[in-house]
């Protein structure tokens, strides 16, 4: 049974990129879930957990451990939604709508994504020479994929939170993804932040009808 979740289990080959069960069943949940968010189904939580348990293992048993690192933080992120989404608004009594955040906190998400992003984007640019042990090589991008990825944690928490501006920080972090992935000659991976783009611009806009019409 365990055998289904080793990255040595492959159900096929795409331009000579062996996919394994793990990641091909990880990404299907992980799409899904970004399909169901996008309508807001408070499925998209439960399914998304499932994705993220499949790409902690995956990351896991390929020694990318600050990805499996990364994981927990949206294991938590995700909990953390679920349990909000079920949560009443203490004044209506109702769940909680889908709005904008006010300028003033937005400005805040911002900001402090910037810095932290620049800082991150600083250890990674000498991590090589901090622990040559671990990190032999210089990171490449580091800047960009320290952006990337604090974007996506606080475009998660914004999520667990229903605020639309959510979905312009990943369709940020999906076109910076595509050129990202594209010049490292991640192709497979380019191609699904193409997809996620889409999934992201319509997330956006259903969103927007969906705050017009509460």
């Amino acid at each position: 049974m365990l055998e289904w979740f080793s990255v040595n289990k492959i159900i096929f080959t795409i331009l000579n990129y062996p996919m394994s069960y793990i990641e091909f069943v990880g990404t299907i949940f992980y799409l899904w879930s970004v399909w169901l968010i996008a309508r807001r189904n408070i499925l998209t939580w439960p399914v998304g957990i499932v994705s993220v348990l499949l790409y902690m293992a995956l990351f896991y048993q390929i020694q990318l451990y600050s990805d499996t690192v990364e994981q927990v933080y949206y294991l938590i992120a995700s909990a953390y939604g679920w349990w909000r989404w079920l949560t009443p608004n203490k004044a209506t009594g109702k769940a909680i709508p889908v709005r904008w955040s006010s300028w003033r906190v937005a400005a805040v998400w911002i900001v402090v994504t910037a810095i932290v992003s620049a800082l991150t984007g600083l250890l990674m640019s000498r991590i090589h020479l901090l622990a040559p042990t671990w990190f032999p090589q210089p990171a490449s991008l580091p800047y960009l994929d320290a952006l990337t990825t604090i974007m996506s944690f606080s475009a998660m928490w914004l999520m667990a939170q229903k605020r639309i501006e959510s979905w312009v920080y990943w369709i940020i972090v999906d076109v910076i993804g595509i050129g990202l992935y594209y010049v490292k000659d991640v192709r497979f991976v380019a191609l699904l932040y193409v997809i996620l783009l889409g999934m992201a611009i319509n997330g956006l806009f259903s969103w927007i009808r969906g705050n017009l019409n509460e």
